[in-house]
């Protein structure tokens, strides 16, 4: 790791992958470039890190560890993505059985494979999510479970999504070496 001009971030402003000089406008473009910032930190906050620290896990009993969290966001972003805006229901779920509906973190274990395909699996879903993304209508809506909801409803609850759970990378990342966020 390089010397920073600024130790107590992350990265240096400058070199932060996040800011790519430019502003999205409009309702959509917006929120789908704070999705894709959401997006990039997770990415950030695993980095450096081998098997067994991406999958150590936080505070028992809890499963919740950084390689978890990188397959629950490619089951979060397959499920709302495909299985409801591309109205593909009937896809098998992903990181998810009927004999383990957690299996996203309950598999998440020391395994360079694991971690090779947990990050394969979250790129995949996250490159259809942003070509998904290109054709929607934030007013239209999709049916889920019965119910009628706003594709904005659905990208909103994306955003969400990614705050939250970046929060526990934060604190994850934080026990592993140290690093806090940014």
């Amino acid at each position: 790791m390089s010397e920073r001009k600024h130790p107590g971030l992350w990265v240096d402003p400058e070199d932060d992958p996040r800011n790519t000089g430019q502003s999205a406008t409009g309702e959509k473009g917006v929120v789908l470039e704070y999705l894709d910032h959401y997006r990039t930190t997770l990415e950030m906050k695993c980095e450096d890190l081998d098997a067994e620290q991406l999958a150590r896990r936080s505070v028992p009993p809890s499963t919740m560890s950084l390689l978890g969290l990188v397959r629950h966001l490619a089951k979060v972003e397959h499920s709302w993505f495909r299985r409801v805006l591309s109205g593909q229901a009937d896809l098998p779920r992903l990181y998810r059985t009927d004999e383990d509906p957690d299996l996203d973190f309950n598999g998440a274990v020391a395994d360079d494979a694991v971690v090779a395909d947990a990050w394969e699996s979250w790129r995949r879903e996250v490159a259809n999510a942003r070509q998904v993304a290109e054709g929607l209508d934030m007013g239209a809506t999709v049916v889920r479970d019965g119910e009628s909801i706003e594709v904005r409803d659905v990208i909103v609850h994306m955003v969400e999504e990614y705050a939250r759970h970046l929060g526990h990378a934060d604190l994850l990342r934080e026990c592993i070496d140290g690093r806090t966020g940014q």
